[in-house]
């Protein structure tokens, strides 16, 4: 009972200074975000007093506090959107974030109602503090600040309009100036949010939010037209061209559009081999070589002049373009060798790597509570940017993190993991997660972690599976070390919570022969029915995916789902799903089709033979000889 008690209050603190961690909000959410993460600060008192008290806590107060700790990762998550989230989702499902809102704040209102404060051995002064927070916690239910209205009527009209129709400009100077969106700098957070929810989606981004970003680009194009000296560098809206005239590969697959700021402003041509400059600037490497050999000593974007000739390695848009040709069927770009020698390693200071070979030495300490203090900072660290990212993996911690994935500390367990996650952010360190025996571990974390370390456990796979290079490998070693069961239980558990996740992972799993055998040994067939029948667009889409991948060479699967009754619900999702959820509905209706009109044939041919049989019988003198 007393490590109960150390632990929960550990994971209390750690959350609330995760909270108090996260940076300003963003101003359409501010002033309530802002009150609640303040509100929250106010328990850390309330938590040090549990943990430092002698005695022991009863078990209904145990259970009171792991709800409020549940409570808290809620807010959490709500709250760190609120700082990183893209602006312009902000705005436009604000009805959905301020539902959300109002669901965590009840959710904290009630946890706090439930503590029995009178049981708990901590002083007056803190006891009066907490019963401030649940009053305004109270107060607060149901009261949503005013939205502005204007804002949200000129995004949307922006957002429903043709892309080819000509734009107010009076709508877009507002709109500029009310997101705080007039500068480079704010342009670019503002795309990388909006790409890192469509890394969410595991790189299958949802119409919504594609249609956001053509809506960006919008903004994007005022603010260079408003502000020439903005950007030296025109943007041409079609693909790049090379130097023959002709579109580029990676531009002219499917007549897609390259992003921005995935174009070096020299040759605008997709990156490859992105480096930021001393101005802050980001190019192709080879670009800039080029530009520094020809003896210029400026940059050629801002025209400031360099304070050095140092090229500090773009992991984050490395990672961010690696993650947008993924999602659109486009190769890759290779990283061609550099022309000149290089520095080496990530562009982290020495005080940074100190710290972070002292963290090391701590998960290797064997003392327990060493180990879940570093993990949590690494998950931290490797939160923060990439040059962390790349400098912890150097170091030596992936291996180190993948050995805690098995330990029976819950809070040491889901930090190894979440900073797991946070690394494979990192496209270079998926395959050392991979290469260092991580996946059992995963496993491991999906099946027995806290439900936090759960869903972060499936985050790290979906990951690693989705990169194409250790995808087959992965999948076998997912399923020889036991996922499958796993998933399915997860579809059928009661509350549901893992359903989304279970099922990305299993249209990826189904795409190789052992996963394939493995899922359909698994009887999944009657569960992918019901879900494509009555789950969320998302979920009948990677179900439908599924069905394709079993029902590929296997008729056996193909009828069952037919005497399940599938055929009207895949008419259905054929007609409203998604995208993707239309095209696999098509293609298990054109397989179905198939294999009924085949079906149809055999029977009519032996129709056939069976009534020539009969008006043909033998003759009586072959009778006879027989």
């Amino acid at each position: 009972m007393e490590d109960d008690k150390a632990a929960l209050s550990r994971k209390l603190i750690d959350i609330v200074s995760e909270i108090s961690a996260i940076s300003e909000y963003r101003s359409t959410v501010k002033k309530q975000y802002t009150n609640l993460a303040r509100r929250l600060k106010l328990l850390t008192p309330m938590f040090e007093e549990i943990r430092d008290s002698k005695d022991p806590l009863p078990e209904d107060s145990i259970r009171a506090l792991a709800s409020l700790a549940s409570a808290l990762e809620s807010a959490k998550e709500l709250l760190r959107f609120g700082s990183e989230g893209s602006k312009i989702y902000l705005v436009l499902e604000r009805e959905q974030i301020m539902t959300r809102f109002q669901e965590v704040t009840a959710e904290l209102e009630q946890a706090l109602s439930a503590i029995s404060f009178e049981k708990l051995d901590i002083s007056d002064e803190v006891k009066e503090q907490v019963e401030l927070v649940l009053a305004q916690f109270r107060r607060a239910k149901g009261r949503v600040d005013a939205p502005d209205a204007e804002l949200y009527e000129d995004l949307l009209c922006l957002y429903n309009k043709n892309k080819d129709v000509e734009e107010d400009p009076d709508v877009l100077r507002r709109l500029v100036e009310k997101l705080q969106l007039g500068g480079i700098a704010d342009l670019t957070q503002e795309s990388l949010a909006l790409h890192e929810m469509v890394a969410a989606t595991g790189g299958d981004p949802e119409e919504s939010i594609e249609k956001m970003s053509m809506l960006l680009k919008k903004v994007k194009d005022f603010v260079q037209t408003e502000n020439p000296n903005i950007d030296s560098t025109a943007v041409e809206k079609s693909a790049p061209t090379s130097s023959s005239g002709k579109a580029s590969a990676e531009g002219n697959q499917k007549n897609l559009v390259i992003p921005d700021d995935f174009r070096c402003p020299i040759s605008l041509e997709l990156m490859k081999d992105p480096v930021i400059v001393s101005t802050g600037q980001t190019y192709e490497r080879s670009c800039i070589e080029k530009w520094l050999e020809a003896g210029h000593s400026t940059c050629p974007k801002t025209q400031q002049a360099l304070t050095s000739t140092a090229l500090t390695p773009n992991y984050v848009l490395r990672s961010l373009i690696a993650q947008w040709c993924e999602a659109n069927g486009v190769e890759p770009p290779k990283r061609p060798g550099s022309s000149r020698a290089t520095k080496t390693g990530s562009a982290c200071s020495p005080a940074e790597r100190t710290k972070i070979e002292a963290l090391l030495y701590k998960l290797t300490s064997g003392n327990p509570e060493d180990q879940r203090s570093a993990a949590g900072e690494i998950r931290l660290l490797a939160k923060r940017n990439a040059d962390n990212r790349v400098a912890i993996a150097e170091a030596g911690a992936i291996p180190l993190l993948v050995q805690l994935l098995s330990t029976a500390d819950y809070r040491t367990q889901e930090h190894a993991v979440t900073a797991l996650l946070n690394l494979s952010i990192c496209e270079d360190n998926k395959g050392s997660i991979i290469s260092s025996g991580a996946v059992p571990g995963i496993v491991h974390v999906l099946q027995e972690g806290s439900m936090e370390a759960r869903e972060n456990a499936a985050a790290t796979f979906n990951s690693t599976l989705r990169t194409c290079a250790y995808t087959k490998a992965t999948s076998g070693k997912a399923v020889r070390a036991g996922v499958i069961p796993i998933l399915m239980r997860l579809l059928t558990e009661p509350q549901g919570s893992m359903v989304d996740e279970a099922l990305a992972i299993l249209a990826i799993l189904a795409s190789h022969p052992e996963g394939k055998a493995a899922i359909g040994a698994a009887e999944a067939v009657p569960i992918l029915v019901d879900v494509i029948g009555n789950g969320s667009p998302r979920n009948k889409e990677n179900a439908a995916a599924v069905l394709v991948h079993l029902c590929s060479g296997d008729q056996q699967h193909l009828v069952e789902a037919q005497e399940l009754g599938v055929m009207g619900p895949l008419l259905d999702l054929a007609q409203h799903g998604t995208e993707r959820g239309k095209r696999k509905a098509a293609q298990l209706l054109e397989r179905m089709n198939r294999f009924v009109e085949t079906q149809k044939q055999a029977r009519a041919q032996a129709d056939t033979q069976t009534q020539n049989q009969l008006s043909h019988p033998p003759s009586s003198a072959n009778a006879d000889n027989s």
